[in-house]
């Protein structure tokens, strides 16, 4: 009688146990992510993979200190970096440092910006980092969607996608980041421009981090991503780059042939050789010449900078699958 008693008990505990896991399908993320709400999202949490790293694995810079320009020697000229020019204020981010760190928390010109690249998608880009008012703090989750990069903020603990800007889970689900205009550039194309610029130092608490290296080497030759990125582009290779502009691409083959593309709606987009890829070789220095891509608008004032970014083709189909690159 008492076995019987036990083994009921037992039962009931389990199946109580089993009914609660499945109305809490997010239970395994909560010890470390308690302030998150999963219940808000805008994409299936699924979907989204845990790339390793745990939270935090990957250092964000959230105390970023700089070199003037014409003062960098560590770095060769052809170096890729991304610079954002705000209130006069220009700051250059080289990639040998966010590919070690993946975001930045800065602030240009008075304004409180993200600085943020995601490897596996080779996307660069620079966000205002207002929400709701607020200055507000990005580090990364250690998770992948769509084989990008996924950020929270440490206010509301809500986590982004990179490549759109868009919270996808958490309280502030469905908000998005505004994209500032920046460059990705050579050192020396930016050294040019702003020669009383600053140039992001390794930060001092990672001494012996080899600052230069690529833990990437040889990933923009393979015919696809790492990770799982949904269906691939179908008219050009997967990790071609593009030249991205909002739900617009064209791919760098066709714009390194042409030298110089003009649409209709007044954007310029140029090519000049003198960048290394990031993503090559395994000294970042020595990676293959990829050049460099400016997109501008034209208004009655002249061109002006507007967002934009190269990006690999699977990328941008995965977060535009409707939305065809062109490539001829």
């Amino acid at each position: 009688m008492v076995r019987r008693v036990i083994i009921a008990t037992i039962i009931l505990l389990a199946t109580a146990y089993t009914v609660q896991a499945a109305k809490d399908k997010f239970a395994h993320l909560r010890a470390e992510w308690p302030d998150t709400d999963f219940s808000q999202a805008s994409v299936d949490i699924r979907a989204v993979i845990a790339a390793g790293p745990p939270k935090d694995g990957i250092s964000s810079i959230d105390d970023p200190q700089f070199i003037p320009a014409k003062q960098v020697t560590e770095l060769a000229d052809t170096e890729p970096v991304i610079s954002v020019l705000l209130g006069g204020d220009a700051h250059a981010y080289p990639f040998r440092i966010l590919i070690q760190h993946e975001i930045v928390n800065d602030w240009v010109g008075g304004l409180p910006v993200a600085i943020t690249y995601c490897p596996l998608c080779n996307s660069a880009v620079a966000f205002d980092r207002h929400v709701e008012g607020n200055a507000v703090e990005f580090g990364t989750t250690g998770r992948l969607y769509l084989s990008n990069l996924v950020m929270y903020d440490r206010w509301s603990e809500s986590w982004w996608a990179q490549f759109t800007g868009e919270a996808i889970a958490g309280r502030l689900n469905g908000t998005k980041l505004k994209r500032l205009p920046s460059r990705i550039e050579s050192l020396a194309s930016f050294r040019k421009r702003h020669p009383d610029g600053n140039v992001l130092l390794p930060p001092r608490r990672f001494p012996g981090r080899p600052y230069g290296g690529n833990p990437y080497a040889n990933y923009d030759s393979l015919p696809a991503p790492w990770f799982q990125a949904g269906t691939l582009p179908r008219n050009i290779p997967a990790m071609a780059r593009v030249v991205t502009v909002g739900d617009r691409a064209w791919a760098l083959t066709l714009l390194r042939k042409k030298g110089h593309i003009e649409t209709t709606d007044g954007l310029i987009i140029t090519w000049q050789a003198g960048q290394n890829s990031a993503l090559d070789h395994r000294i970042i220095s020595k990676g293959r010449d990829v050049g460099n891509v400016l997109v501008q608008q034209q208004t009655p004032d002249g061109p002006v900078d507007i967002p934009y970014g190269v990006d690999f083709a699977f990328a941008f189909h995965a977060f535009h699958p409707e939305s065809k690159i062109i490539t001829r």
